[in-house]
């Protein structure tokens, strides 16, 4: 590898292969539970060959499914930005796209390895910007006197921000912006398309495995929640120990989540009405009133539950084991709950996004190997636009797929986001706009 520099000259990274990397990029800081503060460009030249400190968080509910990132540690210095750009582009001249990752809004970051994206950068020419935020209670924690909630939604806010500021210099164009995200983070987008502050800084948007069916939670929903965990830390959240923090909404997530572990739904999340997102009339009219001409790419994975309860699971494991009609109930409640959860709940949204003017594009990722006994469950798309070499080969989802045919498998679906990014369009005549009332979606990859 080789170090290059930004067109200001403010932030060294690394090229390798044609890509340049700058890693760890602070975009803001913030005390805990305060509003993120802009952070000033360096004097001299930062050193961006590092990857940042990720937010604090436990293991995610989904590591036995999707794998491993990379080991990182944590800090509630968390709020960075990882650039990666063709390394010969133009000051200003590439398509943007901004990725928020998921992880229930528990688990993740924007520094994971997994979400390397030197293979999408080389393939397709745009810049990728992955936007570290905050979790879980420190980010979305509603309780009076202490958080009135969406704080994460706010480094979001400020990552958009950073971004028309700054993005030119490292080749990308701030006025061809694209915002997407996946579970959690498609989730955030779509709160993200009715709030006046971030609508402005983004021009197209994709939406991977939104869950619809849970929405965003109102005042009582949300305070109810932060009752239990207060009652869980038994002290006061603004002063003690990240880790007492940790247990304590570990635990709140156990209650929620219920004896049997049916509730997957994101204990922290977005709250209706606070901060910077507009209550539910009002964002919904804000959606309505700039989506004329805005171009949407959306969809879901044709079995996404089966990341939650296809492996191990204290009742579905049971359910499984019933001879004769154990499987294919099995089968038929998962999907329904997939359903329930984020397929219908896209549909709805896609035929409100058409109806008041958008050109929205749906899809549904199907399974990538039929003996996986994941299938096509929640997630199975990231590797179709980040594997690169051996990132996601030890990801339970993909066995027995070798680190070549999960490349390949992903080349269409990476051509189609570039495209996208490029042109706010899909040119494959198989691919057509959304229409009302239709059910139709593109099949993946």
């Amino acid at each position: 590898m080789e170090r290059v520099m930004a067109a200001s000259g403010r932030w060294r990274g690394e090229s390798r292969a044609g890509v340049a990397v700058f890693r760890g990029i602070p975009y803001a800081r913030a005390e805990r539970f305060g509003a993120p503060e802009p952070v000033e460009p360096p004097d001299g030249v930062y050193d961006a060959t590092r990857r940042y400190a990720i937010a604090p968080q436990l293991p995610g509910r989904l590591e036995g499914v999707m794998g491993r990132a990379e080991a990182l540690p944590q800090s509630e210095d968390c709020l960075a930005v990882t650039v990666t750009a063709p390394a010969s582009a133009e000051p200003g001249s590439c398509p943007v796209l901004i990725w928020l990752h998921g992880g229930a809004y528990l688990a993740g970051s924007g520094q994971w390895n997994l979400y390397d994206a030197d293979r999408l950068v080389r393939e397709t020419g745009i810049v990728v910007v992955s936007v570290s935020y905050r979790l879980g209670v420190l980010g979305y924690l509603r309780a009076p006197g202490v958080s009135a909630g969406n704080r994460g939604v706010d480094d979001q806010i400020a990552a958009l921000r950073w971004v028309r500021e700054h993005i030119a210099e490292f080749g990308g164009d701030p006025e061809r912006v694209t915002l997407a995200g996946q579970s959690a983070g498609a989730q955030s987008v779509v709160a993200l398309l009715g709030i006046a502050a971030a609508r402005s800084l983004f021009a197209q948007a994709i939406v991977q495995s939104a869950p619809f069916g849970v929405g965003f939670r109102s005042h009582r929903q949300a305070e109810r929640v932060g009752a239990m965990f207060l009652a869980e830390l038994g002290a006061d959240p603004r002063t003690v120990p990240v880790a007492e923090l940790l247990a304590a909404q570990a635990r709140t997530a156990r209650r929620i989540a219920g004896p049997a572990a049916l509730n997957p739904a994101p204990p922290f999340s977005p709250v209706d009405d606070a901060g910077a997102l507009p209550a539910e009339p009002a964002w919904r009219q804000a959606l309505r009133d700039t989506a004329t001409g805005l171009p949407v790419l959306l969809g879901c994975a044709a079995e996404e539950a089966r990341a939650f309860y296809g492996g191990p699971h204290p009742v579905f494991g049971r359910l499984r084991r019933l001879p004769v009609t154990g499987a294919r109930l099995d089968v038929a409640i998962q999907r329904l709950i997939g359903r329930k959860a984020f397929e219908n709940g896209l549909f709805r949204f896609a035929d409100e996004l058409a109806d008041a003017g958008a050109r929205v594009y749906c899809y549904r990722v199907g399974q990538l190997h039929p003996a996986n006994p994941y299938g096509a469950c929640h997630c199975i798309d990231l590797p179709l636009l980040f594997a690169d070499g051996e990132t996601w080969q030890a990801a339970p989802m993909l066995a027995p797929l070798t680190a070549g045919e999960i490349d390949a498998l992903g080349r269409r679906t990476r051509s189609h986001w570039g495209e996208f990014v490029h042109t706010g369009r899909i040119a494959d005549t198989g691919w057509t706009p959304h229409r009302p009332g239709s059910r139709l979606a593109r099949q993946l990859p």
